[in-house]
């Protein structure tokens, strides 16, 4: 009788532990034709069953059920971490977890520099330039209205960074960098909007920063008392031309962008300006000047009177 008991038990723990290595060789390791240097997208709120289908539908894991029940049976199914993963070399279904739960991406970012006064068609060139699978159709779309609202910074994006991802985190960039100034702006007398639009054509007028606040103060100036700003930056964002190249017939080009036939604002930003050029449009410098221009050299000169800025274009314009 205890030795029937002795074999049942032996027969027992031996189909256990086949059973366990079964599981383990047919399961739990690594796929035969596992991709290696593949890249795999956790979305933001994806569930653990959609993950699991995904790594198995990619040839990550052989089967998607038991790495569902395998992180349950671990606590971890609701520690799923969103973002882009690297697996340059095969690994255990163990591993996906710890790599997915743990938020190991394995993917190095790309560094990416937007300037200061880009606007958004040239940030979409400079990221696509970067990242190879960048969308810019979808940036362009996803970034109408919000020219101005991109902070322009150096960034770290993940090679397979969405156009969205890529959005939102220059646009929290921007509200990040902003919101300090906010008491500023209302003590200003200007609504957020006029400030950057008037800090983005400040942005493409002049670099020195000192300069800005002049600047400012000369195109504040010309709004208070209705005279039309008339700054070739806008004329850059129009047409793409620079001062040099302008005509006669541009200065009259119909848009409400043209600061040389129409009164006031524009009506949003032309660029997307730096915290410098933010600050000069909030605190522009006292002065009656009201008229400006840079030489050769990007020094700028300004003067009160159309006849002092007529001398000083003979004078530095050459």
């Amino acid at each position: 009788m205890l030795d029937n008991k002795k074999n049942i038990i032996f027969f027992l723990l031996f189909f256990l532990v086949i059973g366990l290595f079964a599981i383990r060789v047919f399961i739990f390791s690594v796929p035969k034709d596992f991709p290696t240097n593949s890249l795999f997208r956790v979305d933001k709120g994806q569930h653990l069953k959609e993950i699991a289908n995904m790594l198995e539908k990619d040839g990550l894991i052989k089967n998607g059920n038991s790495f569902a029940i395998l992180a349950k049976m671990l606590g971890r199914e609701k520690e799923m971490k969103f973002g882009v993963y690297s697996f340059e070399r095969p690994i255990s279904v163990w591993d996906i977890i710890d790599r997915i739960t743990g938020g190991y991406f394995g993917v190095r970012p790309v560094r990416v520099t937007i300037p200061e006064g880009a606007t958004v068609n040239k940030i979409s060139k400079i990221i696509s330039g970067s990242l190879n699978s960048f969308d810019v159709a979808v940036f362009k779309k996803i970034t109408e209205g919000k020219e101005g609202y991109l902070f322009p910074d150096t960034y770290f994006f993940l090679p397979n960074a969405m156009a969205e991802d890529i959005f939102r985190v220059m646009e929290n960039n921007f509200n990040e960098k902003i919101k300090d100034l906010d008491p500023e702006i209302s003590e200003s007398g200007y609504s957020k909007e006029d400030i950057i639009i008037m800090a983005s054509i400040i942005e493409r007028e002049v670099s020195n920063s000192d300069d800005k606040k002049v600047v400012s103060s000369v195109l504040w100036n010309r709004i208070n008392i209705g005279m039309p700003l008339q700054v070739d930056a806008s004329f850059a964002y129009l047409l793409g031309k620079g001062s040099s190249e302008l005509s006669l017939d541009d200065l009259k080009f119909e848009s409400p962008y043209n600061t040389y036939t129409n009164k006031g604002l524009p009506p949003g930003p032309i660029s997307n300006p730096g915290l410098d050029s933010i600050k000069a449009a909030i605190h522009p410098a006292d002065t009656d000047y009201l008229y400006f221009l840079s030489d050769q050299y990007g020094k700028t000169h300004f003067s009160e009177t159309f006849e002092e800025h007529k001398v000083n274009k003979k004078k530095y314009l050459r």
